[in-house]
């Protein structure tokens, strides 16, 4: 192979990665001093001239002649008198030889090892250019096309066929996709696996919602509204704090939509996630009133230092606040920045004389599982005992034992 064939077979590679022609000479003179470096010891006297149109190649190695008995006939930039002679007659002691080193000069083996180079090189560059691209769009939105569908991830394909990953982890639990679909999700993440960028997408980001936020509500992307927070159970609901900076229009208003008819295309996007858009308020109370609407409060009292708050509410009313599984409940405090504990307001004529509250079992059952039973809506030995083992472990995030352990301690206490 020839430096023409050579130069031109890279080139038309370089160009087909979009590599600009100033980095593909740099690329191409840096091999080929490479190749320099191991036949001669060192390049800085070599110059190398490089026409990637043309596919020209030029090594001009230069060096100083010296005596035959001189001391420096062994520096690579020099050359004694009796060898210079043999490349011109005319030559003396002090003057300048410059010879051109041919490729084929090297070997065909080096050649070929070049060429391998060069092309490996080009793909480093271009792997180094897709993580610059990525790590600049990460929160960014993007939509891409299911290629591969393995065991704990998608593989997709952005419109420049890159690689992206969606992992299961970053899935909502109710996506379903076949190859060929196309996917929206964010750039949660780029790493570098053994020189190989991985683009990691999520669904389940807040950030995600954010976005889709942005895309369908005008007022969002053009800054007169602003999404003060989010926080979600993907798939399962959302609750989404918004604020207005022009009096003249209700946030809530503007991303729901006539009939919903703007925030329907979100709630499709997350497999029917329950989005509870909210008028966010720095009064405190009343943003926790809002964000457990529709159930109505009768009463609260704030813990700023143990950042706890209490709500009481009528009978009826708690488990509309508590949410199916605790979500409601679990998502208004990170919402508000609180965790909230629930208390049932009971009328005085219908008190139970012989119930007990259940801090008089603080010395038989552990505070956090009081905290537990307390998240639920549970105040009093009676209010536990009369749910079933199966719903307190359903509704709680507490194990079949410990269940097993409180019910056994409050029912000695009516025997």
């Amino acid at each position: 192979m020839n430096s023409v064939e050579l130069i031109s077979s890279f080139s038309d590679f370089a160009r087909e990665k979009n590599i600009d022609k100033p980095t593909m000479i740099a690329v191409l003179e840096e091999v080929f001093r490479t190749m320099i470096r191991k036949k001669f010891g060192a390049d800085e006297n070599f110059n190398v001239i490089i026409n990637a149109e043309s596919g020209d190649l030029e090594m001009w190695r230069s060096r100083e002649i010296v005596d035959d008995n001189s001391e420096d006939i062994w520096d690579f930039d020099k050359i004694p008198l009796s060898e210079a002679k043999l490349i011109e007659p005319d030559f003396e002691i002090g003057e300048e030889v410059a010879e051109l080193v041919k490729l084929e000069d090297f070997g065909r083996r080096v050649v070929q090892t070049a060429r391998q180079t060069l092309i490996q090189k080009i793909k480093d560059i271009e792997k180094e250019g897709l993580y610059e691209k990525y790590k600049d769009l990460v929160g960014e939105l993007v939509t891409s096309e299911v290629y591969q569908i393995l065991g704990r991830e998608l593989i997709l394909l952005d419109s420049e066929d890159n690689e992206l990953v969606l992992p299961k982890t970053e899935m909502i639990s109710k996506d379903r996709f076949k190859k060929g679909e196309t996917i929206k999700a964010i750039i949660h993440k780029v790493e570098m696996a053994n020189g190989t960028p991985r683009i990691i997408l999520s669904r389940v980001s807040p950030v995600f919602l954010e976005r889709l936020f942005e895309q369908e509500i005008p007022e969002i992307y053009d800054g007169t509204i602003t999404i003060r927070k989010i926080v979600r159970e993907p798939g399962e609901r959302a609750k989404v704090a918004v604020e207005s900076f022009d009096d003249r229009i209700d946030p809530v208003g503007a991303c729901v939509g006539m009939k919903g008819s703007r925030i329907h295309g979100i709630v499709r996007e997350l497999q029917n996630e329950n989005i509870d858009v909210i008028n966010f308020t720095d009064n405190l109370e009343l943003l926790v009133a809002r964000t457990l609407s529709p159930a109505k409060l009768n009463s609260m009292a704030i813990d700023k230092e143990r950042r706890r708050i209490s709500v009481y509410l009528n009978s009826d009313q708690v488990s509309m606040a508590i949410g199916r599984g605790g979500q409601n409940i679990k998502l208004a405090g990170k919402l508000v920045g609180y965790e909230i504990d629930v208390f049932r307001d009971v009328p005085k004529d219908e008190l139970d004389d012989e119930d007990v509250e259940l801090t008089e079992f603080s010395n038989e059952i552990e505070a956090w599982i009081l905290d537990e039973l307390h998240k639920i809506g549970l105040d009093t030995a009676k209010q536990v005992l009369a749910l079933s083992k199966e719903e307190l472990e359903r509704r709680t995030e507490l194990e079949e034992g410990t269940i097993d352990e409180i019910l056994a301690v409050l029912r000695s206490e009516f025997e």
